[in-house]
């Protein structure tokens, strides 16, 4: 064998391992992880909505309900394991492309990167909170403030944090229209499901992607408002976001269906480890 046939065997040697079992495996542990936490932040804001102040609905109060809890830390370990999977997956999937006809464009690399990026620092947090050496992030409102007020001390810091709310809002209203229209099924296997199981999954996915992207478009709605009046704490976290949601003319009650939704979504990422085509 030649050098060049050997550098394309050991190509396809990497590609094929970069959508092995290993890396598969990676992945459904990540949907999995990820479902945990959208459970724990959905049950804490339940609990706001029903008159509970004292918990943030946010990654580091679910991450306090979790330590608190027998085996708090073997838990978190686990979480922070299946959490750097959904990293290393996002990584194949910029290196190798993703699942499907159009997994190689650059449409489909970027986000991944993004996620890689993101689930990497998520992954970090966890497992630093889990050695007794983080907190689990920090706080989601604390941090949209300070990041928010750095960049409106910048020049062009209001344009910089408004464009970049309408981006969020604008991803909200997008997150939320693919889960209604049920774009969703595009990344499942559907064949292996039964029909009451397609049913359920789609309340879940419906439900709960409808109720994700209402919080994100609420967040860049946030952060729009923080750039026109030039004050860094119009900006919200995920807690605040959520808590807003109470003081609107509807009341609690709308709280209340976000919240649900957001435990079903992690319902969702729970079909999405059993059924997402990885």
């Amino acid at each position: 064998m030649n050098a060049s046939a050997s550098v394309r065997s050991g190509g396809i040697e990497v590609k094929r391992a970069a959508r092995g079992p290993v890396v598969e495996g990676a992945a459904r542990a990540g949907f999995a992880a990820r479902g945990v936490i959208y459970l724990l932040v959905g049950g804490l804001a339940l609990q706001i909505a029903f008159g509970d102040q004292g918990e943030e609905a946010d990654r580091r109060g679910a991450l306090g309900e979790i330590a608190q809890r027998p085996f708090g830390a073997v838990m978190l370990w686990v979480l922070g394991i299946g959490l750097a999977g959904m990293a290393l997956w996002r990584l194949s999937e910029v290196v190798f492309g993703a699942a499907g006809a159009d997994g190689r464009t650059a449409k489909k690399r970027v986000p991944s990167l993004a996620r890689a990026v993101f689930y990497g620092f998520v992954a970090y947090s966890v497992l630093a909170l889990a050695a007794g050496s983080g907190d689990g992030g920090g706080s989601s409102d604390r941090q949209s403030k300070d990041v928010t007020a750095r960049v409106l001390g910048v020049t062009g810091g209001q344009w910089i944090v408004g464009i970049a709310g309408v981006g969020i809002a604008v991803a909200g209203l997008w997150i939320g229209f693919r889960a209604v229209t049920r774009k969703y099924h595009e990344k499942l296997r559907l064949g292996e499901m039964s029909r009451r199981t397609r049913q359920l999954v789609d309340v879940t996915g419906v439900g709960g992607g409808a109720a994700r992207g209402l919080v994100f478009a609420a967040a860049g709605v946030f952060a729009v408002r923080a750039a026109v009046e030039y004050q860094p704490d119009q900006a919200k976290g995920l807690d605040d976001t959520l808590r807003s949601f109470a003081h609107t003319p509807v009341g609690p009650g709308l709280l209340v269906c976000v919240a649900a939704g957001l435990v079903l979504f992690g319902l969702f990422s729970f079909a999405m480890a059993r059924w997402r085509k990885v």
